[in-house]
C-alpha cells in the first residue's frame, strides 16, 4: 500500500461549494477510507475537526512539536519580528512587498472558483511552489522561511512509511512528494460530487450573506432539505435563522434556534452546540429576555468544545446585552 495526499484547504473549505468539507468526506468515502493522517495545521476551529468526525471518519493525529499551536504561535511572533526589521531600510521594504506580491497572487488563485481536480491540477501545484520559492528569494533562509522549512522536514520523517490517507496543506504537498518518493496524489479524475458536498456548501453559503442574496431562495432551499451527518438539520435551522435575524425577524429566528437547540446530540458536528445557543442567546436578548439570554451564553461556556466565535460571542453577551441594530 502506498500514502495519498489530500491537499487540505484550512478556512477556504467554507468558500468553495464545489470543494468543501463535504466534498472532501465524499472523496475519502470514496476511496474506502476510515481513518486520515492529520498533518496540517493547529487550528482547533478547523471546518474538518467537525466534517471528519460527524461523517465517522477518524483522525489520528502526528502529534509534532513542530503542528502544536505554540509552535505555529512562536513561528508568527519570528516572523512579525523579521517583518518589523526590514520595514526599516528600502532594501526590506523592497523584499517585502516582493514576498507580499507571490502571496497575493497565490492567494488570487486559491479563491478562484476550485474543484477537486483542479485543486490537484498541475497549474495550482506548481504555482504553490512558484509561491514558496518566490517567498525563500525574498526572504532570504533565515526567520521568514524557517519554521516552515523545519516543520516540513518533521513532516516528511513521521509520514515515511505510512500508508493509507493524510491530508496536508495544499501548498505543502509539492515539497512533501519530493521528500516521500512512496507517497502520491489521488486520481479523481472520475469523481462527481454527491449530496454530502451539495448540503456542505448549502450551509456554507447560508453561513456567509452578502448584500445581493436572494434571501428567499435561500431559506427555501434550507427548509427542504432534512440534513445529513455532515450538515445535520439543526445546522440548516441555525443557519435560516440567521437569515432571519440578518432580516429583523426575531420571532422566526428564535422558533428555529430553539429547534435547533433541542435537536442537539452528542453525535452531531462538535462546534454546532456552541454556534447554535450563541445565536440563541443573542436572539434572547435582542427580545429583552436578559435573563434567559445570560442562561443561554452561560451554557455556551459551560461546554467542553466551543468554537472561538461562539466564545468571544458569549462573553460579549454576558458583559453587555446584544441589540440589533434598527430593531
Amino acid at each position: 500500500m502506498t500514502l495519498t495526499l489530500l491537499p487540505d484547504l484550512g478556512d477556504l473549505w467554507r468558500l468553495h461549494p464545489q470543494f468543501n468539507a463535504g466534498t472532501l468526506v465524499e472523496v475519502l468515502r470514496g476511496r474506502g477510507e476510515r481513518e486520515v493522517l492529520w498533518a496540517s495545521g493547529a487550528d482547533p476551529d478547523h471546518p474538518l475537526r467537525d466534517a471528519l468526525p460527524a461523517a465517522r471518519i477518524a483522525v489520528r493525529e502526528l502529534a509534532l512539536p513542530e503542528l502544536s499551536p505554540g509552535a505555529e504561535a512562536a513561528a508568527e511572533a519570528e516572523h512579525a519580528q523579521l517583518q518589523a526589521f526590514l520595514q526599516q531600510y528600502p532594501q526590506g521594504r523592497d523584499r517585502l512587498r516582493a514576498a507580499g506580491r507571490a502571496e497575493q497572487a497565490f492567494a488570487a488563485l486559491l479563491t478562484a472558483p476550485l474543484t477537486p481536480q483542479r485543486a490537484l491540477a498541475g497549474e495550482v501545484q506548481q504555482a504553490a511552489h512558484a509561491y514558496h520559492v518566490a517567498v525563500r528569494e525574498a526572504l532570504g533562509e533565515g526567520p521568514g522561511t524557517r519554521w516552515r522549512a523545519r516543520r516540513l522536514a518533521a513532516l516528511a520523517s513521521a509520514l515515511a512509511g505510512q500508508t493509507g490517507a493524510a491530508l496536508a496543506p495544499l501548498d505543502d504537498l509539492p515539497e512533501l512528494l519530493t521528500r516521500l518518493p512512496g507517497a502520491r496524489l489521488p486520481d479523481l479524475t472520475a469523481f462527481v460530487p454527491g449530496e454530502t458536498s451539495r448540503l456542505r456548501a448549502l450551509a456554507d453559503r447560508a453561513w456567509q450573506l452578502r448584500e445581493d442574496d436572494d434571501l428567499g431562495t435561500l431559506l427555501e432551499a434550507l427548509g427542504r432539505e432534512t440534513g445529513d451527518a455532515v450538515t445535520p438539520r439543526p445546522e440548516l435551522d441555525a443557519a435560516a435563522a440567521g437569515i432571519y435575524l440578518a432580516a429583523g425577524d426575531l420571532n422566526r429566528a428564535r422558533t428555529l434556534l430553539e429547534r435547533a437547540a433541542h435537536g442537539l446530540t452528542d453525535d452531531l458536528p462538535r462546534s454546532l452546540p456552541g454556534l447554535v445557543l450563541a445565536r440563541l442567546g443573542q436572539v434572547r436578548d435582542a427580545q429583552g429576555d436578559r435573563e434567559l439570554a445570560q442562561r443561554t451564553y452561560r451554557a455556551v461556556l459551560a461546554l467542553g468544545y466551543v468554537p472561538a466565535v461562539a466564545r468571544q460571542t458569549a462573553e460579549a453577551g454576558l458583559q453587555q446585552a446584544f441589540r440589533l441594530e434598527g430593531v
